[in-house]
């Protein structure tokens, strides 16, 4: 029996991709900085067959440790807002260069790494940079490894949609950040099927794959078709990318002293009160602003090249936004 390791199992993508293998008889082995609030997120899924162990991308140590043995290793560890030693370049290049060096010290024999549609290392985007930069460094360090590039993720928790309805709840006019950006949205459960179908195909190897959903939206399109699902109506105002930035950089900062400091209230320039808590809680408003890594990702097309195989190639149908959305995005959700 095959035995995997997910590094960053218990985010949002790597969630799915465990429950996918745990249910193809892989033995998963879930690599975390945090591993008891991953124990919790996975048991009340149902993988009580999974292992959570502690690693951190940074740390060769911690890595190695939780690669020894494995058949197959996924780096699926994100970070979109820089804070403290969790960089960009921390965690997307030096940390997966040592993921992937690790795996080849124990003899991995499959690697995958999840970066995104739009990774360029020559990119003025630190974030965006820093994925392609970690691409690059992967590739030398394990030449076979197979890379990912999903477009914007979306499914029952996610930082998109989810991220849109809960400001329409919270707010009575919605800013509107890149408006006419174009994005080919992508369901995470078929992103997971994809990695999973990879994994298990040795023709895989050494490939790179955009995955992207069936169809292409503007972000106005994608707000629009959130609203009218939640049965709302709400005034669209256009934000500039650079009063965006400074706005993100200041949600980033509200949202790191949430930690350091006792039950206060700090007030956003919306005029909206945010409670901050010392248990580390990030508020419902706080965690609806976006980041800079993801004003940064808003100011270019999301958009696959279709240079490069897909799912097609994978023979996998992906999901449009419409069959899913309604799901988890109305008025009884």
């Amino acid at each position: 029996m095959a035995t995997v390791v997910v590094f960053g199992g218990g985010g949002f993508l790597g969630r799915r991709l465990v429950d996918r293998l745990s249910a193809e008889s892989v033995t998963v082995r879930v690599a975390v900085r945090h591993p008891e609030p991953a124990r919790i997120a996975l048991r009340s899924l149902g993988f009580d067959r999974v292992t959570v162990v502690y690693a951190d991308v940074r740390d060769q140590g911690s890595v190695a440790a939780a690669i020894a043995g494995a058949d197959a290793v996924v780096d699926a560890v994100s970070a979109y807002v820089e804070k403290g030693g969790v960089t960009f370049e921390a965690v997307h290049v030096r940390g997966a260069e040592n993921v992937a060096r690790e795996a080849v010290a124990a003899g991995v024999a499959r690697f995958v790494l999840v970066s995104g549609i739009g990774a360029d290392r020559y990119s003025s985007s630190p974030y965006i940079r820093s994925r392609g930069r970690g691409e690059v460094m992967v590739q030398q360090a394990f030449p076979s490894a197979t890379i990912v590039r999903p477009g914007a993720m979306f499914g029952p928790g996610d930082a998109l949609f989810a991220t849109l309805a809960e400001l329409a709840r919270l707010l009575p006019v919605l800013p509107l950040i890149g408006g006419g950006t174009r994005l080919q949205p992508v369901f995470v459960e078929d992103v997971a099927e994809a990695i999973a179908s990879i994994l298990a195909d040795p023709g895989t190897v050494g490939q790179t794959y955009e995955l992207a959903g069936p169809r292409v939206y503007t972000l106005r399109e994608l707000v629009n078709m959130t609203l009218q699902l939640m049965g709302k109506r709400r005034l669209l105002v256009a934000v500039p990318f650079a009063v965006a930035e400074i706005q993100a950089r200041l949600f980033e900062f509200l949202k790191s002293v949430q930690t350091k400091y006792s039950p206060s209230f700090l007030r956003c320039r919306t005029g909206w009160w945010i409670s901050t808590k010392s248990s580390g809680n990030v508020s419902p408003v706080l965690s609806s602003l976006m980041s800079t890594g993801q004003v940064d990702l808003l100011k270019v097309d999301n958009v696959a090249s279709k240079t490069l195989p897909g799912f097609q190639d994978l023979k996998i149908r992906p999901k449009t936004v419409e069959e899913v959305l309604p799901t988890y995005i109305g008025p009884v959700h």
